[in-house]
């Protein structure tokens, strides 16, 4: 990824805010604050971040509505920030789908080792690293896809797509999040047209075709045995 790693706060607490920003900072990282919930769904798509740290009661929205928002429009990890420590309220912040949960009161320092654990588990830190796919070799950075070292063209759409699945392997993603983290264009919006492009990249992918599953009424994952 070029340039530094993009991460949205979601806090209408000032003081904490800025904390968290001036730590984050300081490892280098771009930072955004929002501090309603919809101001964050208005950045969001302005930002375009990397990472999201989301306090669970704002303003005008909730996080979690703010959290269900975004896992539709995209498949972004989620560090959620609350001050309900109940077990329940925990396993609901996962059920939504973030990736962590931290409680207030909490240590600036560890929740940056929190954003850089889930950076690393989710691979954006790595997001030009090479995959290989059971002898599907995928090179983000020359743009080549490799089988058996002959080289397979893909267009560069289908490239996108391809590694977008690979790097979330094991993980289903919806048509509107395939779209939503490929195209660019977010006017004309047409989801089928990502069957057409799945279809495509299966055919050129040959015998290893079978890598991509479709998971009917949900959408696409990559599995490997």
């Amino acid at each position: 990824m070029a340039g530094k790693i993009k991460v949205q706060i979601v806090e209408d607490e000032y003081k904490i805010a800025e904390i968290i920003k001036t730590y984050l900072l300081r490892e280098g990282f771009n930072i955004k604050i929002s501090n309603t919930g919809k101001k964050a769904i208005k950045d969001f798509n302005i930002y375009n971040p990397d990472l999201i740290i989301l306090d669970r009661m704002l303003p005008e929205k909730s996080g979690e509505e703010v959290l269900n928002w975004i896992k539709r429009i995209r498949d972004v990890p989620v560090i959620m920030v609350t001050a309900k420590s109940e077990e329940k309220d925990v396993i609901e912040g996962f059920d939504l789908g973030a990736e962590d949960y931290i409680k207030k009161p909490f240590s600036p320092r560890i929740l940056v080792r929190r954003v850089k654990s889930v950076l690393k588990r989710v691979g954006t830190e790595n997001l030009k690293k090479s995959i290989n796919l059971g002898g599907l070799f995928i090179d983000p950075e020359k743009m080549v896809i490799k089988n058996d070292k002959k080289e397979i063209s893909l267009s560069p759409v289908e490239f996108d797509i391809l590694y977008l699945l690979a790097k979330k392997k094991g993980r289903i993603l919806s048509r509107e999040q395939i779209f939503n983290n490929v195209f660019d264009d977010k006017e004309n919006k047409s989801y089928r047209t990502i069957d057409t492009h799945i279809k495509n990249i299966r055919k050129k992918i040959k015998n290893h075709n079978r890598l991509i599953k479709t998971v009917y009424g949900k959408g696409y994952r990559i599995e490997i045995k």
